[in-house]
């Protein structure tokens, strides 16, 4: 079986939205796994896992929401933090340790 996949030197010079589109043609792939490819593997500045639960439940905590938001609603709120949404994302699982430490005390 021939690997058509692209060796990771070229996936690095890709866009954003071609890498996901690509991952997730591989079957057993989702957006969540490419856009925590994209953040992790490849450093992007940019990624907001927006399926992400940890993520989910951080903005539900910070905007004190009666609901956890759906995915839609998670890419609104971080259109404020571009270009830095991979820091917002870190900063907001951050914020569920602080709050899992203290529940744990």
């Amino acid at each position: 079986m021939q690997n058509d996949f692209p060796p990771l030197s070229e996936l690095e010079t890709w866009d954003d939205l071609a890498i996901v589109e690509r991952l997730t043609a591989i079957k057993g792939i989702g957006p969540w796994t490419a856009q925590l490819f994209l953040l992790f593997r490849l450093r992007r500045q940019d990624i907001l896992p927006n399926q992400d639960l940890g993520i989910r439940i951080a903005i539900q905590k910070l905007y004190q929401l009666p609901d956890r938001p759906n995915p839609k609603k998670v890419f609104e709120y971080g259109e404020n933090w571009q270009p830095y949404r991979s820091l917002a994302s870190w900063y907001l699982w951050r914020s569920l340790s602080a709050t899992v430490s203290k529940i744990h005390l």
